[in-house]
């Protein structure tokens, strides 16, 4: 049985764009040598992405949230630095508009894994939110989530996050 990376929501907005954050590019490295530890591997990678329309302002996320952010077909909607380089074409993406993502749910939901790791950002929102849907999804596997290849633009949240996945069986890698 395989094992699963799921890259969540390493976009250029949430880098270096609107939502972006000092280290967030930092993390860039880190990750795609996870990305290439798991092809090398055998193994499967999935991405997450933010994903927007024009409209977004007029949404329940940005009337809490104005900051337009990921807006489909923009360069902040796009895979971040190396992360960007290392998507192949045959990966799977999960378009979502909130947090969490419906459709991740519903794969993993199908398809066992040995194991599901997640990385990416930001790890008090949508990474929080995807590793519990991993988790539900999959109540039996081992779920992980590694702190250096996370990150956030609250580094106190970030960290309680951490500390709230390890309180619901996932393990965090430190």
């Amino acid at each position: 049985m395989r094992r699963c990376l799921i890259v969540v929501d390493y976009q250029v907005d949430f880098v270096t764009g609107a939502l972006g954050f000092p280290g967030a590019e930092k993390l860039a490295e880190r990750i795609a040598r996870k990305i290439r530890a798991y092809r090398e591997a055998g193994d499967d990678v999935l991405f997450t992405l933010d994903t927007h329309g024009e409209d977004y302002l007029e949404t329940f996320e940005g009337t809490r949230l104005p900051v337009p952010h990921c807006i489909e077909g923009t360069r902040g909607h796009e895979l971040f630095g190396a992360v960007g380089e290392e998507r192949a074409a045959g990966d799977r993406v999960f378009c979502k508009g909130g947090f969490g993502s419906d459709a991740l749910y519903a794969y993993l939901r199908e398809m066992p894994y040995r194991s599901i790791e997640l990385v990416g950002v930001v790890t008090n929102i949508c990474v929080l939110s995807n590793a519990v849907l991993a988790k539900t999804a999959q109540p039996e596997t081992e779920i992980l989530v590694d702190a250096n290849c996370v990150g956030s633009n609250d580094p106190a949240l970030g960290r309680a996050a951490l500390d709230v996945l390890e309180s619901l069986q996932v393990q965090v890698l430190r």
